[in-house]
């Protein structure tokens, strides 16, 4: 769906049927001085967008959303599997300075640090890595295990979470990326996340240029 720019005459529409539904469509042209076949579009956009409803025998009602809501409901229909990207990770023992190589080269602001097997350990990024190369040290020396955020300390989100979400915790937490996890429960009972994906400002900003450009 694409993101819902209301015409004047959408507009008026729903004024009437405000004021007087449950309202024919033919009562609704002979207010606007338009021929039924004229305002079927408009009618036919009002009520897939869920702004409007219809009833046989009855005639149009309002449904109480706005446009915002209905958009809303729309973003809101989105999971983080729908839109997340392939994760870019290393290893804790790699050095800050291989860690500031795959960044420019991946071209992302954030790493995730995963153990054998892909399971999740922390996340490292661009700020974190800045902070060891400003010291003293040899960033060909320094691990990343110095440098990144450890669990339980991340901030994560699933496959099933909508973008929503994910994209509140972005901003509650003032971080460009989260990693996309599932639990594993591995043999000796303990319960480890598994990296499945990435999801970052990037994807929810692509999200919202394909919903304006209505694909």
């Amino acid at each position: 769906m694409a993101l819902i720019r209301l015409t004047p005459r959408q507009e008026k529409i729903i004024e009437i049927v405000k004021g007087s539904g449950p309202i024919t469509s033919e009562q609704i042209a002979k207010q606007l001085n338009l021929t039924r076949a004229t305002l079927r579009p408009d009618l036919a956009i009002l009520t897939m967008s869920g702004i409007l409803d219809a009833r046989p025998r009855v005639g149009y009602f309002y449904t109480g959303k706005t446009a915002n809501a209905v958009l809303a409901e729309e973003i809101r229909r989105f999971r983080v599997k729908d839109i997340k990207s392939v994760p870019v990770v290393i290893k804790e023992e790699t050095s800050v300075y291989d860690a500031i190589v795959t960044m420019f080269i991946e071209d992302v602001g954030t790493l995730i640090v995963v153990s054998e097997g892909g399971f999740l350990e922390g996340v490292v990024s661009r700020k974190d890595l800045l902070k060891v190369t400003i010291g003293q040290n040899d960033p060909k020396q320094v691990p990343v295990g110095v440098a990144m955020t450890r669990m339980p300390n991340i901030v994560t989100t699933t496959l099933e979470e909508t973008v929503f979400m994910a994209a509140q915790k972005i901003i509650e937490h003032q971080v460009d990326a989260l990693p996309v996890v599932r639990k594993f429960v591995k043999e000796d009972g303990k319960e480890k996340l598994e990296v499945v994906g990435r999801i970052t400002k990037t994807n929810i900003t692509q999200l919202f240029v394909e919903l304006g450009e209505g694909k």
